[in-house]
């Protein structure tokens, strides 16, 4: 039976990449699929709406094209392309046709299940997720989250290193923070409709520590100690107190509280599957 997918949240340079690709290698051993930023949900949000729908035009072809331009990575990725091409071809038919109905959430619905397969376990990682997170429930109602959250000091710090073709990019310490504090600021509201069991928030010095290894692995539903084991981060943690600006000192009070309140959903007595034989 398919696994309710895992959609890894977080906000820029706060360790969701490293944790992807550990999830990535563990959802494949074991059968199944997580695409590094996989941003298929983000995308139908841009692509399908009730506009599109009623002019029975889908923009698969935007959606592909996206795809492509900075194309999603980690093991399996391309069969993943694949079944996302088919379902949204199919799609693109049927809302050409007036066959697909008017509710975009129930398409986009149907689009990711078709993306999914038949597999175990899956789930996505995508850092703008966070900007549109009932549009993500809508269109999974049964996901399970992970929510990453990092010191705001030193994902400041990270994304003023930050090089590469990206113009959104803050360029000083106060933009920074006030990016980090209106993004990771967007989880309480969901945080706030999930029950326990689907909502889990990790701690990055935590995770590096080994720390949540036991969490995350009752929370997936697979053992995911030797695929966390290498991660390590790249820079030294930020002292607590040095001079955050009073929201994001808060919001950052508050994301650690729920990293250490976050009670483990399973208990320790639950089998872990096996990986996949190959």
């Amino acid at each position: 039976m398919t696994a309710s997918p895992v959609i890894l949240l977080g906000g820029q340079r706060c360790g969701t990449t490293a944790l992807a690709y550990a999830l990535n290698l563990a959802f494949d051993d074991h059968g199944g699929h997580f695409t590094v930023n996989g941003k298929l949900p983000y995308l139908l949000h841009r692509w399908l709406t009730r506009e599109d729908l009623r002019h029975g035009h889908l923009r698969a072809d935007e959606i592909l094209h996206a795809l492509d331009r900075r194309p999603p990575d980690g093991a399996g990725a391309a069969r993943w392309r694949e079944r996302v091409e088919r379902s949204l071809r199919e799609a693109a038919r049927d809302v050409a046709e007036g066959r697909a109905g008017d509710d975009p959430a129930a398409l986009g619905r149907r689009i990711l299940t078709e993306s999914a397969g038949q597999l175990p376990h899956w789930g996505d990682k995508y850092n703008e997720y966070l900007l549109h997170l009932d549009h993500l429930d809508a269109l999974l109602p049964d996901a399970r989250y992970v929510m990453l959250v990092r010191h705001p000091e030193e994902a400041a710090r990270s994304m003023l290193r930050w090089t590469g073709d990206r113009p959104w990019l803050p360029a000083t310490r106060e933009a920074a923070l006030a990016k980090w504090t209106s993004w990771n600021g967007n989880w309480a509201a969901l945080a706030d409709r999930l029950p326990a069991g689907r909502k889990l928030v990790v701690e990055y010095q935590a995770l590096c520590r080994g720390e949540e290894t036991r969490r995350l692995s009752e929370f997936t539903g697979l053992d995911l100690a030797q695929y966390l084991s290498g991660l390590r981060p790249r820079t030294a943690a930020a002292v607590e107190g040095t001079g955050l600006p009073a929201p994001t000192a808060r919001l950052w009070a508050q994301l650690r509280t729920a990293a250490d309140s976050c009670p483990s959903p399973l208990t320790p007595s639950v089998r872990l599957p096996e990986p996949a034989l190959r």
